[in-house]
């Protein structure tokens, strides 16, 4: 019974591509910045291999017990939805759309209307800040806090006493219909949030609504060809439930690292996918470096109990989708390297990858480690890093 683990450290950048300047990048290493922290420590990421990664400017590890890599983003933007459809095997060839000056009036009188509530705000916005500055008009009015950020997407924000959660995902599915065309956002996002009086906090009853993938995914493939495709996280929003057999939601990266460890213990065969969101959303987004830097440190600490209930056909895979600098002067998401570890029982230890030119290159490994014959981008590193070697012979081989 095979099984591989693939966990996505959201928004663990580990320094600016090339092409960063493109997107006012310049500089970030999101790695880099958190180990600066007294908060930093993380000796099993260290034994790993993940500072032997090229161009990681931190102690390597002598004797790493992991393969490794550094990943490129072929896709066109940095964001959450097309980092994780690029590891699943399909390129985002355009950017999804942003709106720093809010959404057009025509998006919104369409959205108001069909939806059946008014609107407020309609501008960039921190979530935390923005139920503290609208959540009294909202309670008062049942308008809905509509804003954006950085990033391609469209939130609503709304009182889970005054709008049941249900509605709320009512309308978020309204608006995923009508964002269409050039308004094609790569996220609706659903949040929820409690309390009174100003002090107003945002409950684990987000939704994201994606768009559906641009191609054939290696979670479709896995499906198709009878493997299980287990989500925590945030992956079954992501992929619209696409290619996904079983899908747990998770409150905090503690969560999701507790779900993870319990499927550990299940008799599955197939892909666990998992996002850990806490780092980018708790984190990067708000430029805590100190904080940041504690979850990191949190995971390593727990590392140990992931690799021990790895069983002989077991194969981890750490990566992930973007970056997230929370040390550089923007809150948005940067324009990065990403990191692969792959280890297991079967894995050679110590083995450079080198750069690989995209992130699709892991879901093409992924489907060589089951055999089956790949209909997606990218290239397996199967045979440079176990003794098992590929049958693929797919259209891209």
């Amino acid at each position: 019974m095979k099984r591989i683990f693939l966990i996505v450290l959201d928004s663990m950048g580990i320094g600016a591509m090339d092409d960063a300047g493109l997107y006012g990048d310049e500089g970030s290493n999101t790695l880099l910045s958190i180990s600066k922290s007294r908060l930093f420590h993380l000796p099993n990421f260290r034994r790993l291999g993940l500072f032997n990664i090229d161009s990681v400017p931190l102690e390597s590890s002598p004797s790493p017990i992991a393969s490794f890599a550094r990943m490129k983003e072929a896709s066109s933007g940095k964001d959450t939805v097309t980092g994780h459809f690029e590891i699943a095997g399909t390129k985002v060839s355009k950017p999804f759309p942003v709106y720093p000056n809010g959404f057009p009036r025509a998006v919104m009188d369409r959205f108001e209307s069909l939806t059946g509530y008014k609107t407020v705000c309609n501008k960039p916005y921190s979530g935390t800040d923005v139920i503290c500055d609208y959540g009294e008009h909202h309670q008062k009015t049942k308008d809905l806090i509509v804003y954006t950020s950085a990033d391609s997407v469209f939130q609503i924000a709304a009182h889970e006493e005054l709008i049941p959660v249900s509605e709320l995902y009512r309308c978020c599915k309204i608006a995923r219909k009508i964002l269409t065309n050039e308004h094609m956002v790569a996220r609706v996002i659903a949040r929820p949030f409690v309390g009174e009086d100003s002090k107003y906090v945002r409950t684990k009853n987000r939704r994201d609504f994606s768009v559906l993938p641009p191609g054939v995914t290696m979670l479709d493939q896995l499906k198709e060809s009878g493997f299980d495709v287990v989500s925590v996280g945030k992956i079954s929003d992501i992929f619209v439930s696409r290619g996904i057999t079983s899908s747990t939601y998770t409150s905090s990266n503690q969560d999701g690292i507790d779900c993870i460890v319990n499927w550990l213990s299940k008799d599955f065969e197939g892909l666990c996918f998992s996002n850990l969101v806490d780092f980018d959303t708790l984190y990067g987004h708000r430029n805590d470096v100190e904080g940041y830097a504690r979850a990191m440190s949190e995971l390593d600490e727990r590392l140990p109990e992931i690799i021990s209930n790895l069983k002989q056909e077991d194969i981890l895979m750490i990566t992930a989708d973007h970056g997230c600098d929370p040390a550089a002067p923007s809150t948005d998401h940067s324009r990065e390297y990403t990191p692969l570890l792959i280890y297991g029982h079967r894995i050679k230890k110590g083995v450079n990858l080198g750069t690989r030119p995209t992130f699709s290159d892991i879901g093409r490994t992924i489907l060589d480690y089951f055999k089956i014959p790949s209909k997606i981008e990218g290239e397996s590193f199967l045979k440079l890093v176990t003794d098992l070697y590929p049958i693929n012979k797919g259209v891209n081989a």
